[in-house]
């Protein structure tokens, strides 16, 4: 198969969807690389590196896109990169549908097949292909809201974990699932008094064993939410419903229950938030303020860490692009319904639930485009 990776030109995105060992491996088993010039130096990874593992370096990104069958990315494709795709290509990337409808549109309008990280389901409920960059975005919640509860940025001026004498920052989060426990272990290992909140009484007795004496766990509804604003220093947002839009669970006028100079960082935004009042927002330019409270709306909250997030992201989504690679879309899917679930746009047509939901368009059946 011919294999494009286009340079991520998101802003301040520096992640790369192939590292050169990915790209040996896959150039071994006959497969065509073409990578984009410079497409890997922000996690690290050069020109040569590539070369060295047998891939082709193309000088243009409409000379990538142009010759590869798949398109291998790690963010979604914004508006300039829509004329790009052509009908019958494949792209495996990052693409959250349920939270826009104009690059819902122009997927159905390319007819080409789009297969996504973030829906790819193994029978157990998890998302192997969404956990790893959960795990990152979850640690970095913290740390970008212990960095933006300081005076300086306009916050309540706290030390996170508080000093002998002094008690610590108490930091909320809506969601105990991969993002909401890992930004528990960093948050509670600084010395924050947590909360987690959960609508799953199951999720909740397991984090009960396994988090430290100073993270509590509670039952999550409106009245319990409303109560938690009201002392929360830190709110973190990390619910998540797979493929479909974040449900709403903090609205506007909730805002004046919280502090003046508390943080709200929603890991959600791609999906739309959590929180009525997030919208996206950039590395470059991270937060904004709204009834006293500071927030935090980076999309790409893990691309601020590339090296990191690149290894740990395609650790994950090398062995389903090899297989996509080796026997196509439909045989891999055929073979693998995990890989099957993270079909969303095929030929024109939605057959990804929460992404129909979302917009009101027709759901075709997987299992036809599969024929």
């Amino acid at each position: 198969m011919l294999i494009g990776v286009p340079r991520e030109i998101k802003t301040n995105e520096n992640r790369v969807a192939l590292v050169p060992a990915g790209a040996e491996a896959l150039v071994q088993h006959g497969h065509q690389l073409f990578i984009e010039r410079a497409a890997g130096l922000g996690s690290g990874f050069t020109d040569a590196q590539y070369e060295a593992a047998g891939a082709t370096v193309l000088d243009t990104t409409e000379e990538v896109w142009g010759r590869a069958e798949m398109i291998m990315k790690v963010k979604e494709p914004i508006a300039v990169e829509y004329p790009r795709i052509r009908e019958g290509q494949l792209l495996f990337t990052y693409f959250h549908f349920a939270a826009d409808e104009q690059l819902t549109r122009a997927l159905i309008d390319s007819r080409a097949v789009a297969v996504a990280y973030e829906t790819v389901q193994l029978p157990s409920g998890e998302l192997p292909l969404l956990t790893p960059m959960s795990e990152v975005a979850g640690r970095m919640a913290v740390q970008a809201g212990a960095k933006y509860l300081e005076k300086y940025h306009g916050g309540r001026g706290l030390l996170l974990g508080g000093v002998p004498g002094v008690p610590p920052a108490d930091v909320v989060i809506l969601g105990g699932g991969v993002v909401g426990t890992n930004a528990a272990k960093i948050a509670a290992g600084m010395g924050a008094h947590v909360r987690i909140m959960d609508v799953s009484l199951e999720r909740l007795r397991y984090l009960s064993d396994v988090m430290p004496a100073n993270v509590d766990l509670v039952y999550s509804n409106r009245y319990n939410i409303l109560e938690q604003l009201s002392v929360a220093d830190l709110l973190i947002g990390a619910v998540l419903l797979p493929g479909a839009k974040a449900p709403m669970l903090v609205r506007r006028e909730d805002l004046k229950l919280m502090k003046a100079g508390s943080v709200i960082v929603d890991v959600a935004v791609d999906q739309g938030g959590c929180v009525e009042t997030i919208h996206p927002t950039t590395h470059e330019d991270p937060i904004y303020e709204i009834e006293g409270v500071i927030h935090y709306g980076v999309a790409n909250m893990p691309g601020g860490v590339p090296r990191t997030s690149t290894l740990a992201l395609t650790n994950a989504t090398f062995p389903y692009a090899a297989r996509l690679a080796r026997d196509g879309w439909r045989e891999a899917s055929r073979r693998d319904p995990a890989l099957a679930l993270g079909l969303n746009i095929v030929d024109g047509h939605v057959v990804y639930p929460g992404v129909a939901e979302a917009f009101g368009l027709e759901l075709a059946r997987v299992d036809d485009v599969l024929m």
